[in-house]
């Protein structure tokens, strides 16, 4: 982890991927990450493959730097330790719907009251003002309800979800932006805030960044959508042996690989000479891509592009990234031994941070690992704590 963070103490009551993604990323950049979970865990360490019942590959890769302490927060005895280590903190984020919160006695204003200087987080599905608000949602149903479903439509017209945890991610990286904001504001004015980072808002203003297209305007000058990235033959060419990704960018990319692939002829054309033009019959363009893409191996395309500037790359499929030469060179996997669950295999935080001491990165930790350690940093007594573990309130 990168020391730059220190001393900023997190209080993290996030569970599954969107929180957890995010409060990583405050973990590796030096935060103090105090995961809190309930008696059972969070109930990602379930999901497989893994090891143990509890320490489940995707928890793990996403659990790294925190210090874990389980409480049953729907007990009084259980809330009145999280409000003593809210008092110790920067920073409370949470990925529930506000109204649980509130129904826990977790919300902005029970916390605000404990610590005024408190930055609030939180991550729901859908934001606080909209008639929505109290929806459950996890990334599919994100998904769904942002459009992206439909934007990922096969060749049917069908939505489909894309096959990884996009909806999660994008808001982990926005929740952390957020934390991170309302840690300056703290710094610069010495006040807290309470800053709401709703999924659904936060997906549709990912996508419409280029999708709004048309509706930019007021009136409208046509409907939504990035041509570019909706022509059909926008798609991985096949090649003589596989597949490959070439993006002529530029006039001088679409020109110079035209007349390198003996087609002088289409460079003179003024849907390539012209941006206008070229960008209004893009998709005729990438239909020549593919049309030309199976003359050659994908070696072959490799090794002739490499002397260009033309943006292109062989497709590669996951199990080729842990064998890939640049991925090696950078170090971006990292194999570690965890002290329950043996050797492992992580993707190391992929920020490079030249000028800050690192520290070694803490693997994700039991259930409860940390509650003892915690609480008796607290101030509270052996007796007491084990006082706490006899009435079910904490896991140690």
């Amino acid at each position: 982890m990168f020391n730059i963070l220190n001393s900023i103490r997190v209080i993290d009551i996030t569970t599954v991927v969107l929180g957890p993604f995010a409060t990583q990323i405050l973990g590796d950049f030096g935060a103090e990450i105090i995961k809190v979970e309930n008696l059972k865990g969070d109930m990602m360490r379930t999901v497989r493959p893994g090891k143990s019942d509890e320490m489940g590959a995707g928890f793990i890769n996403c659990n790294r730097n925190k210090d874990s302490i389980a409480i049953d927060l729907k007990t009084e005895q259980g809330r009145e330790v999280l409000y003593r280590l809210v008092k110790t903190a920067d920073v409370v984020v949470h990925n529930m719907r506000n109204k649980t919160a509130v129904n826990l006695g977790i919300g902005y204003e029970d916390i605000k009251e404990l610590n005024p200087e408190i930055v609030y987080c939180s991550a729901q599905g859908f934001g606080e003002q909209g008639p929505s608000a109290d929806v459950p949602a996890y990334d599919d149903i994100i998904q769904a309800a942002s459009g992206l479903a439909y934007l990922n439509a096969d060749e049917g017209g069908s939505p489909r979800y894309l096959p990884t945890i996009v909806a999660d991610k994008v808001s982990g990286f926005q929740l952390a932006i957020a934390v991170l904001c309302g840690i300056v504001n703290k710094l610069r004015t010495g006040k807290g805030c309470f800053i709401e980072s709703p999924m659904f808002e936060g997906l549709v203003a990912f996508l419409m960044a280029e999708q709004m297209a048309g509706q930019s305007y007021v009136p409208t000058t046509g409907g939504t959508g990035y041509d570019r990235l909706t022509a059909p033959y926008r798609r991985p060419y096949p090649t003589a042996d596989g597949y490959i990704a070439i993006l002529p960018y530029s006039t001088k990319n679409w020109i110079e690989f035209f007349t390198l692939v003996g087609r002088p002829e289409l460079a003179k054309l003024e849907i390539v000479t012209n941006t206008i033009k070229r960008n209004e019959n893009i998709n005729t363009l990438y239909e020549k891509l593919n049309e030309i893409a199976p003359e050659k191996t994908t070696d072959e395309w490799c090794e002739l592009l490499r002397s260009t500037n033309i943006p292109h790359t062989r497709v590669n499929q996951l199990n080729d990234l842990l064998e890939n030469e640049h991925l090696q060179k950078v170090k971006l996997f990292e194999e570690y031994q965890h002290p329950s669950e043996g050797s492992m295999r992580q993707v190391r935080s992929h920020y490079s941070v030249t000028g800050v001491e690192k520290s070694a990165d803490k693997p994700a930790q039991l259930i409860g690992q940390s509650t003892e350690e915690i609480l008796t940093n607290l101030g509270l007594n052996s007796e007491e704590i084990q006082q706490l573990a006899a009435a079910g309130v904490i896991n140690k």
